[in-house]
């Protein structure tokens, strides 16, 4: 009787350790995922950058509000100036560098490798933004909008 008591209490033991391990390794299995990058881009992050970015209020302002990117595209191409006198044409190149650079940072290391934005007016190239290296893995989006008979073409690809 003295055998089996001990017996019993030595597999209740066994169990415990087991239970722990299979504990400890799903810890390890979560910190080691929170810790690793991803290895690419969605295609839904992309969409949703260039979305984002239509609707991003720059320091232009006209007569009665800033104006968003999708607006000073429009002034762009129409060749207006804002309140203060900049070119609209510059306050759009500064701007979509300034978003591009902060939200697809391009860095030894980095899953990023590279990216190029371009905004198109029926044929005429307005801005072209490029930085990296382009390489066959990408993921890319275009946005088509239009304004009095003005049909613009905003594209932009990431390279992994």
């Amino acid at each position: 009787m003295k055998n089996k008591k001990g017996q019993e209490e030595f597999v209740g033991f066994g169990l415990i350790i087991i239970v722990v391990a299979v504990i400890l390794l799903i810890f390890l299995s979560f910190v080691l995922k929170k810790n690793s990058q991803k290895e690419y881009v969605e295609s839904y992050e992309v969409e949703s950058f260039i979305q984002s970015a239509l609707q991003y209020t720059t320091d232009c302002e006209d007569n009665l509000e800033f104006l968003s990117i999708q607006k000073v595209i429009f002034s762009c191409i129409d060749k207006e100036t804002c309140l203060d006198k900049r070119s609209s044409c510059d306050v759009l190149n500064e701007t979509l560098k300034e978003i591009v650079e902060k939200s697809w940072r391009v860095e030894k290391g980095s899953t990023i490798q590279g990216y190029k934005m371009q905004i198109i007016d029926g044929e005429q190239e307005i801005i072209s933004i490029k930085k990296g290296n382009e390489t066959k893995n990408n993921k890319g989006s275009k946005q088509h909008f239009s304004r009095g008979g003005n049909e613009v073409e905003i594209s932009f690809t990431v390279y992994y």
